[in-house]
C-alpha cells in the first residue's frame, strides 16, 4: 500500500496534507526518513507520523450506546451526528450500520466494514432487533396477536410478524414492552405500536442478532467489539 494512503485511511489528515507532510519529512518508516508518498508499505512495517507510531488497521467495530440528541449519519451540518461521539477512532471512514431515530437510545454499530454492514441490513437475512419501549396506553394480548401475525401498519408497511412481550401495565394507562421485530423500515416500531392506537414515549434498541448492548456502557459511551462478538456475527 502507498504510503499517503496508509495515513491518510489512519486520520493523520486528507491526501493532500499527508503528501505535503510526507515530502517535508514527517514519516518514517522503520526508522528511516520517507520523503516519497508512493512508497509502499505493509501492515509489517513500523511507521511513525510526527514521530508517533501509527499502526495500520484495515477493519473497525465499536459498539455505541447511542444517546438521544444525535443523528445516525457520519455526517450532519445541523446536528451532532454518532460518529462525532468516537474520539479515538483509528478509522476516519467509519458509519453506522443502520440507523436509530434522533431521540432513540441504545445498540448501534459503527464500522468500515460493508460486507458485515450489508448482511446485517440485507432483508433477506431478516436479522432480528430487540427493543424495549415505554408506551403510552395500555398494550394487550390482543395487540401481541396482531404483531405475531404480521401487522398492516399502513399503505407503504405490512410488518413481518414480531413478538411482543408485555413488560409491565401501569394504573396511569401507559406500558412497558419489549419488541423483537426483523426488519427495520423507517420508524417501524412507533409506526407498529401507532397502528394499534398506541404512542411510544420512549425507544432503546437492545440487541441486533447476536450483538447485545453492553450495559455498561452508559448512553454517548462506546467500546470496541469482542472476538467472539465479531465471529457470532459473521457466523449468523
Amino acid at each position: 500500500m502507498r504510503l499517503d494512503k496508509y495515513l491518510t485511511e489512519m486520520g493523520m489528515g486528507s491526501r493532500s496534507e499527508v503528501k505535503l507532510g510526507i515530502r517535508k519529512g514527517f514519516a518514517k518508516v522503520n526508522e528511516k526518513t520517507v520523503t516519497r508518498p508512493e512508497f509502499k508499505v505493509s501492515d509489517k512495517d513500523s511507521v511513525l507520523w510526527k514521530g508517533t507510531p501509527v499502526a495500520y488497521v484495515e477493519y473497525e467495530y465499536i459498539m455505541l450506546n447511542k444517546p438521544a440528541g444525535v443523528v445516525s449519519a457520519t455526517e450532519d451540518s445541523r446536528e451532532k451526528t454518532v460518529i462525532e461521539l468516537i474520539q479515538d477512532r483509528r478509522r476516519k471512514d467509519l458509519f453506522p450500520v443502520g440507523r436509530l431515530d434522533k431521540d432513540t437510545e441504545g445498540l448501534l454499530l459503527l464500522t468500515n466494514d460493508g460486507k458485515l454492514a450489508h448482511k446485517l441490513l440485507s432483508p433477506r437475512h431478516h436479522v432480528a432487533k430487540i427493543y424495549y419501549a415505554k408506551v403510552n396506553g395500555v398494550m394487550t394480548e390482543e395487540d401481541a396477536a396482531l404483531f405475531a401475525e404480521g401487522l398492516y401498519v399502513d399503505e407503504e408497511l405490512t410488518a413481518l410478524p414480531a413478538e411482543l412481550k408485555i413488560l409491565k401495565l401501569h394504573p396511569e394507562g401507559t406500558s412497558e414492552i419489549q419488541l423483537k421485530i426483523f426488519e427495520g423500515k423507517f420508524h417501524q416500531v412507533k409506526r407498529m405500536v401507532q397502528a394499534v392506537g398506541k404512542e411510544v414515549t420512549y425507544l432503546k434498541r437492545l440487541s441486533m442478532g447476536s450483538l447485545v448492548l453492553d450495559e455498561t456502557l452508559k448512553p454517548g459511551e462506546y467500546r470496541l467489539l469482542t472476538t467472539s462478538e465479531l465471529e457470532e456475527l459473521y457466523a449468523e
